[in-house]
């Protein structure tokens, strides 16, 4: 089950949140150091992760899950952020260069549907980042924060569901060491506490991200149709070329989600 968009951004306008994203963008710029030239996709709540590839990448765009709602972004500029289901993305095959998969894969009900969507829209080279709350870390058992909610997994699970949807994980990066709270010196020593923690505690943190890449010449596992691909259409100010494929589907209703508007991300 998802969280409602309302409990994200206000957790992301905390203290809390606000060095939450700093770290975390911290280890997707050590994995993605130059997005010139790219399409970035941010799917679930990455909003809080993308502004650094706003001036860089040639695209960036954000999709929220219609059971979650949705949030507008940026606060400068046209919206950059559709509302969709998360197993029947609206673009085209091969449509992004590189995808923030995050506060996603451990609430749906359809990991495997949504991995399949996911390497679809991916083009051939393209690089995936899925982040996911880490099952042995203190975060994932407090719900205060987003890594309460959903299922957690531990780095081998998410590497072998990585693996049978057709994906091949690479690097790793342990984030979220300190613990959830609004403490202020806690906060302050955020930077410290990740160091130490990645070098000595590196199975305690709050967060797992994994960068993997499609692998083109895998059959796919009993459990992930193997369709071709299907989108719906977006409005064409998101600049997204067009369908390399005439098939399409209509899409089931959407229930009635929770719409905001745009917001400062504390850029």
């Amino acid at each position: 089950m998802f969280l409602d968009v309302v409990d994200l951004r206000d957790f992301y306008a905390t203290s809390l949140g606000q060095v939450t994203r700093r770290l975390i963008r911290r280890h997707l710029r050590d994995l993605w150091p130059d997005a010139r030239g790219q399409r970035v996709l941010g799917i679930g709540y990455a909003i809080p992760f993308l502004r650094p590839f706003l001036g860089e990448a040639e695209r960036v765009v954000a999709t929220m899950p219609a059971s979650q709602g949705v949030q507008g972004w940026p606060l400068e500029g046209p919206g950059l952020v559709a509302l969709t289901e998360e197993v029947n993305l609206p673009f085209p095959d091969r449509s992004f260069d590189r995808i923030i998969l995050c506060h996603t894969l451990e609430n749906t009900e359809h990991s495997r549907a949504l991995m399949r969507e996911v390497w679809r829209v991916l083009t051939d080279d393209g690089r995936l980042v899925v982040m996911v709350p880490n099952r042995q870390g203190v975060w994932a058992h407090l719900e205060r924060t987003p890594f309460g909610s959903g299922r957690p997994y531990s780095e081998t699970q998410l590497r072998h569901l990585l693996r049978d949807t057709m994906f091949t994980p690479g690097m790793t990066r342990q984030a979220l060491f300190l613990p959830p709270t609004r403490s202020r010196l806690w906060l302050a020593w955020a930077q410290g506490v990740e160091r130490i923690g990645a070098r000595w505690f590196p199975s305690f943190c709050g967060a797992i991200l994994i960068e993997a890449c499609k692998q083109l010449y895998a059959m796919p596992s009993s459990g992930i149709p193997a369709t071709p691909g299907r989108y719906m259409a977006l409005p064409e100010r998101l600049g997204l070329s067009g369908p390399k494929r005439s098939r399409s589907r209509s899409s089931s209703p959407v229930p009635h989600p929770t719409v905001l508007p745009p917001e400062t991300d504390g850029a």
